[in-house]
This record gives structure tokens, C-alpha cells and sequence, in this order.
């Protein structure tokens, strides 16, 4: 199939601004083209503000965030000269009024801040805050992990839905693919996968209790997480607005040349991105069945550089060539192949046998396919777990030999699949119902896996049979975990809108603010850059985030 270009071309537009008559220094290499202070009435200096500077018409914006002395700077090499709207995000706090910014080459420009304390608090929460203010147990609680999928909790607690009508509202929602979005909900084809909303009745009740259908004001505080500070403050942000509102950057990988790859999981497309030209290709993918939601989720080079994909309810697997830009199709069998599919991921090893694995969401099967012979395997494994559960697998990978790891995600366990004798073995995470998520594999098979519901890291010592845990900052609920060139732990959420990096060897963490809603899933390490830097998609603001520490 061809590709389509986009390329967005920035234009420079002019307006008045202070000068400052000596450089402020944004880093140690060059001088800053814009600088400044934020300061409150209530706090004075502020620390850990987010400043964000998007030049007029650009799809690009940068972020720094002040130090103990409420300082910010860009350097010259972040900012060219021209006009630009500058932003904050500091919980609690408004700027007043627009405010913008006149970049002139070679000289340093001062722009001091000053933002009031805000009246609408909870239009500013991220899913955490919203976890920490309501009231309810840690179970009840859990039960609204699954919704940050889609949308923001404040859609919820801003509802005024009452007992029966959440009922409705909760099976409905359930009938949605994972692929939807408020702006474009998918209904998936399988009906039972909604269950009926006396089923719900439980999550519907508590829901009622948190929300505005019996009183005009919520009876809890309202509670926010302290702004970063220290190390916390030394990154640039840099955003890049990717097309259409209903593109979802999911999984992102970077080639070689720096390409940003990603996986759209709101419609059928592969992209591929290039920062320092900001051009835009778009791969769109086969769809297999006109009705069923679109979106895809997993994205990964394999040891020949082709890149793999699932197009989930589309019920196929595909790869892309990314020299030639070429896709090929692999649908699932016909016999299996029917409205429950939801295909996701794939598992990388075909150098060592010829086969891939995947598996579907929705009857919990495993699948391999032979890609000389186009022919499929199904499996099971989940049949060997304990009795009286309901058993949901995440992610599926490969290890050296090509045997299957499974992350099961509602109870918490972490499962093999021998690829020769097809045997079956499970192991309970250390932290009882984690919910294992994503996972990524080392060169001697230890496996990394988010405990989503756990809210730690476990590494998975595959030979060993043993675990080894590490805590996260408090409502982190990580997505995706990596381990960088230095051996930093570095984790994604749906929840915080920052990105952790973590020393396992003190349980330090610095925790990044991004400049808004980021709703990010997975992550990309990039260990060629110094400090080691990462990717990362904005799942719901249609844009690609690149984070650069700054030690």
C-alpha cells in the first residue's frame, strides 16, 4: 500500500518583549533565548513549574521546569527566533491571561511569570490526584484502573449518574474496544464481551458514592501531588503534534536514523516520524473486517529490521518493511478467527524456528503461526491456573529460544509456554493480584514486567525462578518498565503524567512532569544519547513526547 507524506512547515511571527541585557545560561553549552521567574503571592519563588513555549504555527513545543529559586531557561539551540505562547502547569495555580513571548536571534529575552491560585482545582487533577482525594478501599479503588484507559477519572466523579444508571453506563462502556476515545468510541462486534449491567452492580454502587448524583459538591478534599523538585527539575520536554485528533501514538521504537516509529491505536495506520525534518509518513494498514474497531497496539523490529504489528479486532498480524515501506498480512486462521478476536502482540524469536506467537484478548487463546507455511497453533495455557478466577493475559514475549512468556494480568502471574514440548508454567508475582502488564526481555532472558495494580517493577530472573521487586512512587500504576545502558529503571503511567526513573540500587527516583494530560503507555530508551534520554506517546493528545535529563 503507498504511504502518505505530511510535512509541517512553522512560520515566525513577531511581537514585543522585554530584553534582557545579558545572557541567562539555560545549560552549560550555549546561552538562553528566553528566561525568567515564576513567582505567587502565595509561595514566592515556585519550584517545579512547568513551562512550556510553542512557537506560532508550529506542531512543536518545548518544556523546562524551574529550579529551587523558581527559575526557568531555554537555550538558544531549543528555541529560533519568532513568536511564541507561553504556558505553565503547576497544580493549584492559573496563569491570568494569554501570555506570549518575542524570540529575537542572539539575544536573550526575560519573561517573568506570575500565576494565581486557580478556581477550578479539579479540572487540573491527573488520574492519581483523583485516586488519592476519593474515598474508598484500595479494591474499590482498583476498579477504576481499567478507565484511564480511555478517559480521564474526572469524567467520572464529575458524572451525576446514579446506581442504575451507572449499571447501564458501565456495560455499555465494557462493549467499547480498548481503541476508543471519547471523541471516537468503537463498539466491538462481540456482544457478550459487555456483560449485562446487573453484573456491574457492585463497581456501580461505589461509583455513586464518588460522584455528583446526590450532592451539588464532592464530599472529600481535593488532593494533589507535591511538584517536582531537585533532579526532578533538569529535563527538557519536547512535544510533536501528530496529525488527526483521533490518533492515539501507542507503542513507539526508534531506527537507526532517529525515526520514531509508532503504532496508532485509534486508527489503521504505522508512522514513522522524523524529529529533525518533522515529517510525517503514514502506513496505513489492511482492514479485514469493515465493522470491527480499528487501531493497533504492539510495534517491534525483529532481528532482520522488519517491524511486526497486531491490528487487533482486525483478527492479523502484519510486518513492514521500513526500506521499502512494503506490509504483508498474516489473518489468523478461519476456523478461529471469528468476533472475539482481539489480537495483541507478538512474540520476536522466528530466527530460531520460523514461528511467531500472539494471542487474542477476548477468548484468551495463545496462537503461533509457521510464516513459511502460513499456518496456525492454538493454546490454552490458562486452563493450568487455579480454578474459580477469571484470567485476562497482557503481553506475550519471546525469550532466546523462542519459548512464551505471558504476563496475566487480573490475578498476577507470570507464565512459560515450552516452545518444543508446549508444557505450561506459571508463577505467582511476589505482590498478590499486581495485574503483570507489559514486559520487555534482556540478552540472558530476565524478564521486566510492571505490576500494574502492584504499582512496582518485578525482574524476572527466567533461569533462576526468581523475582526481584521494586516499589514505585505511590499511584505510579506503571504501564511499561525498561532498564537503561547505566541500569536505571525507567517506567511509563496512565496516571501521574510523569515518567519515572529509578536507581535500584538506592530506590532514588526522579519523577518528570510532562507539560499535560499524557496518558502515556509505552516507552522507548534511547541509550545512544548522554544523559540517556526516552520516547514516549501522549495516548490522548496526539502527540510524540521526547524527555531529556539533564543528569
Amino acid at each position: 500500500m503507498k504511504s502518505v507524506s505530511i510535512l509541517w512547515m512553522t512560520t515566525a511571527l513577531a511581537a514585543g518583549l522585554s530584553l534582557a541585557p545579558s545572557a541567562v545560561r539555560a545549560d552549560e553549552h550555549a546561552p538562553a533565548a528566553l528566561t525568567g521567574q515564576v513567582t505567587s503571592d502565595a509561595e514566592g519563588a515556585m519550584e517545579g513549574v512547568v513551562v512550556t513555549a510553542r512557537k506560532d504555527g508550529s506542531i512543536v513545543s518545548t518544556s523546562v521546569t524551574t529550579d529551587a529559586k523558581g527559575r526557568y531557561a531555554f537555550s538558544e539551540s531549543r528555541l529560533e527566533p519568532g513568536r511564541y505562547t507561553v504556558t505553565i502547569r503547576a497544580v493549584g495555580y492559573d496563569l491570568s491571561a494569554p501570555t506570549s513571548a518575542n524570540v529575537i536571534a542572539e539575544r536573550t529575552s526575560s519573561l517573568n511569570l506570575k500565576p494565581d491560585k486557580t478556581h477550578d482545582l479539579a479540572s487540573q487533577l491527573s488520574n492519581a490526584e483523583w485516586m488519592m482525594s476519593i474515598p474508598g478501599s484500595e479494591e474499590q479503588k482498583a476498579m477504576l484502573l481499567d478507565c484511564m484507559s480511555c478517559h480521564t477519572l474526572e469524567r467520572i466523579v464529575r458524572s451525576t449518574h446514579d446506581v442504575n444508571e451507572w449499571m447501564q453506563v458501565i456495560s455499555r462502556m465494557k462493549g467499547y474496544g480498548a481503541v476508543s476515545q471519547p471523541i471516537k468510541p468503537q463498539v466491538m462486534l462481540d456482544p457478550d464481551r459487555a456483560g449485562k449491567p446487573e453484573d456491574y452492580r457492585k463497581m456501580a454502587e461505589y461509583l455513586a458514592t464518588i460522584n455528583l448524583s446526590a450532592t451539588d459538591h464532592w464530599q472529600y478534599p481535593l488532593k494533589t501531588l507535591p511538584r517536582p523538585t531537585g533532579r526532578s527539575t533538569h529535563a527538557i520536554v519536547t512535544e510533536y503534534d501528530v496529525v488527526r485528533p483521533t490518533t492515539e501514538p501507542h507503542d513507539v521504537v526508534l531506527d537507526k536514523e532517529g525515526n520514531v516509529w509508532y503504532s496508532d491505536f485509534g486508527e489503521l495506520f504505522i508512522s514513522k516520524f522524523d524529529p529533525k525534518t518533522l515529517k510525517l509518513t503514514e502506513y496505513p494498514t489492511k482492514k479485514f473486517k469493515p465493522d470491527a474497531p480499528e487501531g493497533n497496539l504492539s510495534l517491534e523490529f525483529d532481528r532482520n529490521g522488519k517491524l511486526w504489528f497486531d491490528t487487533m479486532y482486525q483478527g492479523a498480524l502484519g510486518t513492514l518493511d521500513p526500506k521499502t515501506g512494503e506490509t504483508k498480512f498474516y489473518p489468523l486462521a478461519a476456523e478461529w478467527n471469528d468476533n472475539r478476536v482481539q489480537l495483541n502482540f507478538v512474540g520476536l524469536r522466528h530466527d530460531v524456528d520460523g514461528k511467531v506467537w500472539t494471542k487474542s484478548v477476548g477468548t484468551q487463546d495463545i496462537f503461533r503461526l509457521d510464516i513459511a507455511s502460513n499456518t496456525w497453533e492454538k493454546f490454552h495455557p490458562t486452563s493450568e491456573l487455579p480454578a474459580g478466577h477469571h484470567y485476562s493475559m497482557y503481553q506475550v514475549i519471546s525469550d532466546s529460544k523462542n519459548n512464551l512468556w505471558m504476563a496475566e494480568f487480573s490475578e498476577g502471574y507470570l507464565g512459560t509456554i515450552d516452545a518444543k514440548t508446549h508444557a505450561v508454567k506459571w508463577f505467582p508475582l511476589p505482590t498478590p493480584h499486581a495485574r503483570a502488564r507489559r514486559m520487555e526481555i534482556d540478552d540472558q532472558d530476565r524478564i521486566v514486567v510492571t505490576e500494574y495494580r502492584g504499582n512496582k517493577v518485578a525482574i524476572f530472573d527466567t533461569r533462576k525462578e526468581k523475582f526481584t521487586e521494586y516499589p514505585l512512587p505511590p499511584y505510579t500504576f506503571p504501564y511499561r518498565a525498561n532498564i537503561d545502558k547505566n541500569g536505571a529503571i525507567w517506567a511509563s503511567t496512565m496516571a501521574t503524567d510523569r515518567v519515572v526513573r529509578m536507581d535500584p540500587k538506592t530506590g532514588a527516583t526522579e519523577q518528570y512532569l510532562m507539560p499535560s494530560e499524557t496518558n502515556m503507555r509505552t516507552l522507548y530508551v534511547d541509550n545512544s544519547t548522554t544523559p540517556v534520554s526516552f520516547w514516549v506517546g501522549s495516548n490522548h493528545a496526539h502527540a510524540l513526547v521526547k524527555v531529556e535529563p539533564q543528569d
